[in-house]
């Protein structure tokens, strides 16, 4: 028995539902970690059909796709080379390639048996082994316990005469996993992952890798997936921590890697990378870079993983807009966006010579479509059915129902365009206003995709300061600024009226951002906001529109999850209620 094992660290983006191109990318992977002498490629949690699958492990098939592929990997690894760590579901009912139940195969099967959450090692001319999940998440995003049956404790895996003590995501968030591995002599905790992006997510991940490996004196070897998949980003960014607590970036964010790493007790280290760049391992202290890269990579793969090729959006000038466009841009190329300005009689000229620099410094083509006559045209048909106070026999239709009807024109207008072409329409709401209903139903929310859904307003000023200085190589568009200064340092407008701005309706930026990150993120009470200082009229105000405005986001479109508390499935509340 060697004392040295080298192991193949895999991060890759794995499609969901994919279970052809998952393979490929696996087998690839195996025949180069073979050619570096590997001995073992380590794979994400659920790798082989994607993470999450929600309730897709339940339809009559999917999970017998997965045995399948055990088949062809096993295939594989008996023709030579290393062998293969690897997530997938497994119904521990039913056979396994081999005609054995499966059930016979895992060293710690749930006493109801049915499906798990697994993790297989394949081992050349030997039966794989199969561990499963033994603690099921069941909180913000995760709905785990809904379709899966948790494992007992987990034992060690048997490798060469090494013991390998492997843990699925949870089980390393949650106490008692690790350290039962540790007692019944795992030699190493390998943990497979498939962990969202959430800001400072990072950091967490290594101080709980530190506490894990205090409390077991186990090295800790964690392997995580990367990619967008509907609101959940997924950002990688693997890495090894040593039994004496000094941690190790292996993989960059947002980025294929497959590293070797030759793994000893007490000595450790990344010998090569076959795949990606080692020394781009990034530094997770740069919140508003990853923020940035992580919206970006959501929104190129939910538009590349659902077969779109085009994005379309209306840049009014103001500074939501100018970002999503860059984030357009920057995530599939400038010659695959499409920008419109839509002005009504309401439109200042600063707006429209902001929103024409903005498309000349991301290299867009600006397209006008002036809504006037439309107004006009929707005015003398609806007027006679309007109350008196919402008519205006100059113009048309004066009010909310004027203001929202603007809004509601260039949202016909972005979905006609995007029927042109097969576009996917973006719209540029950020948290802030999600939050408040400060946003027009069928409007201004009209969209498939919502890049800034998860991003208060105060984050989307930094975000822009950012980007106009800060740059990374993945990004499909130019370095260097991508709005003008004035574009930041107006005040917010939704231009719908004369002079107005944003603060007529809702408190300043700062403040109003402050407080809802107290009843979202931080779930306080009106009485635990007021007692920290802030007015007590303001604070059930806020909250009177925050509730209120349930309707709205449950019809909004998705957008990337950044927070540890995004709307939707971080925070399911009743649209109805006293």
């Amino acid at each position: 028995m060697s004392s040295t094992i080298k192991i193949g660290v895999g991060q890759f983006n794995p499609r969901l539902g994919d279970f052809a191109k998952n393979l490929d990318q696996l087998l690839a992977a195996h025949r180069t970690a073979s050619a570096a002498g590997c001995e073992v490629l380590v794979l994400s949690e659920l790798f082989l059909c994607g993470y999450p699958p929600e309730d897709l492990i339940l339809q009559q098939g999917f999970v017998a796709a997965m045995a399948e592929q055990g088949r062809a990997i096993q295939i594989a690894v008996d023709q030579g080379g290393a062998a293969i760590l690897v997530g997938l579901a497994v119904n521990l009912d039913e056979p396994w390639p081999g005609g054995i139940r499966a059930r016979d195969y895992c060293i710690n099967p749930p006493l109801t048996g049915g499906i798990i959450n697994a993790a297989a090692l394949f081992i050349a001319h030997r039966p794989v082994q199969l561990v499963a999940k033994s603690n099921l998440p069941n909180y913000g995003v995760f709905d785990e316990k809904r379709i899966f049956a948790a494992g007992a404790r987990p034992l060690p895996l048997d490798f060469g005469g090494h013991r390998l003590g492997v843990l699925i995501c949870e089980d390393l968030w949650q106490d008692g996993a690790a350290r039962y591995l540790a007692d019944h002599g795992s030699e190493i905790l390998i943990c497979i992952n498939g962990s969202p992006y959430e800001l400072g997510k990072g950091r967490q991940r290594l101080a709980l890798a530190q506490q894990r490996v205090t409390e077991t004196g186990l090295d800790l070897l964690y392997v995580n997936q990367w990619g967008g998949q509907d609101e959940l980003v997924f950002d990688g960014v693997s890495f090894f921590t040593t039994h004496q607590g000094e941690s190790r970036i292996l993989s960059p964010a947002f980025a294929d890697s497959l590293v070797v790493l030759d793994w000893s007790h007490g000595r450790s280290e990344a010998i090569q990378s076959l795949i990606g760049d080692l020394e781009s391992a990034d530094d997770l202290a740069d919140d508003l870079a990853l923020d940035y890269r992580a919206i970006v990579v959501g929104l190129s793969d939910y538009l590349g993983k659902n077969g779109f090729s085009r994005l379309t959006l209306g840049l009014s000038g103001g500074v939501d807009s100018a970002l999503v466009a860059a984030i357009a841009v920057d995530a599939v190329g400038a010659d695959r966006v499409a920008v419109v300005m839509m002005p009504s009689p309401y439109t200042s000229a600063q707006s429209l010579r902001d929103a024409e620099q903005v498309a000349e410094m991301l290299g867009l083509e600006l397209e006008s479509i002036d809504i006037l006559a439309m107004m006009q045209t929707m005015a003398a048909g609806l007027s006679p059915h309007l109350p008196t106070e919402s008519r205006d026999f100059g113009l048309g239709v004066v009010g909310v129902a004027g203001e929202n009807l603007q809004s509601r024109l260039r949202g016909m207008i972005l979905m006609a365009l995007s029927n042109g072409d097969g576009s996917l329409v973006l719209t540029t709401g950020n948290k802030s206003e999600l939050a408040t209903g400060y946003s027009t139903l069928y409007g201004d929310s009209c969209g498939a995709f919502a890049p800034l859904r998860d991003v208060y307003k105060m984050r989307v000023f930094a975000l822009s300061h950012w980007r106009n200085q800060g740059f990374c190589p993945s990004f499909k568009g130019r370095a260097g600024p991508v709005m003008p200064r004035s574009v930041i340092d107006k005040p917010p407008s939704a231009e719908l009226r004369p002079n107005q701005t944003d603060q007529d309706s809702l408190p300043d930026y700062r403040l109003l951002d402050a407080i809802l990150y107290l009843m979202i993120e931080g779930r306080r009470s009106n009485e635990a906001i007021c007692d920290l200082g802030y007015d007590s009229v303001l604070v059930a105000r806020i909250r009177g529109l925050l509730d209120r405005a349930e309707y709205k986001r449950r019809q909004g479109a998705i957008g990337v999850k950044l927070t540890s508390c995004s709307f939707g499935r971080d925070r399911r509340m009743p649209m109805t209620g006293g």
